[in-house]
């Protein structure tokens, strides 16, 4: 393709696509379907995404917590719960104004990319029905077609993600030129100061004053 003309449009997905969180939800739906021991669950769930909303998250010690159900069961069964996951929690979560956005960087000609620190289990199905053809996100570790409960690599999270897509445009020889980056959390304030044009989603207090103090645009894709 060569790194001619090719402008980056990227995205976070979780409360910034998307009208809230895929990787609490998918938690919340494994609790609700009785996968997973309901209390004890619900509880470390509510109390991971708390330590990431406050930047405090320990991005391992997360995935593994997420990734433990996956390495009990078959790649049929995960399917199965999946599509359930995709229709009770995600149809609900989806944004007309994100829409209209994407819609919007694809006419202009740009690559559309998801950077997210959710794993790609979770995610892959979610950028296919937004259209998106680009997806980083944390790699779960496969043996045998099977889940580990492991990462593979480097999550994309905080200075994760920057390392990630520099790991990518180097594989594709490509650059940040005239880049886009929209995001809602201060987790991604590396990434954001990256690109030429960063843009606060639906920010979060930290992102948002930082944001005005950088001259950086703020909107809202909530419908």
């Amino acid at each position: 393709m060569g790194g001619r003309g090719l402008t980056l449009a990227i995205f976070d997905l979780d409360n910034t696509l998307l009208a809230g969180d895929s990787d609490h939800a998918w938690g919340e739906f494994l609790v609700e379907e009785g996968m997973v021991d309901k209390e004890e669950y619900r509880r470390a769930n509510d109390r991971f995404y708390e330590e990431y909303l406050n930047g405090e998250l320990d991005i391992f010690h997360y995935q593994r917590f997420v990734l433990g159900p996956l390495s009990s069961h078959s790649m049929e069964e995960l399917d199965s719960w999946r599509e359930a996951f995709m229709a009770k929690k995600v149809q609900g979560m989806m944004q007309d104004k994100a829409a209209k956005l994407l819609a919007e960087h694809r006419a202009q000609g740009h690559t559309l990319m998801i950077i997210t620190a959710t794993n790609r289990f979770i995610t892959e199905p979610i950028a296919e029905l937004l259209g998106v053809d680009h997806l980083i996100a944390t790699e779960p570790e496969l043996v045998n077609g099977r889940f580990t409960g492991e990462v593979a690599g480097t999550p994309s999270f905080q200075e994760g993600k920057v390392e990630r897509l520099n790991d990518w445009l180097a594989a594709h020889g490509e650059s940040l030129d005239g880049a886009w980056f929209y995001s809602d959390s201060h987790n991604d304030v590396p990434l954001l100061k990256q690109v030429q044009n960063p843009v606060a989603v639906d920010p979060d207090p930290t992102l948002e004053k930082l944001a005005i103090e950088s001259g950086w645009p703020v909107l809202s894709l909530r419908d």
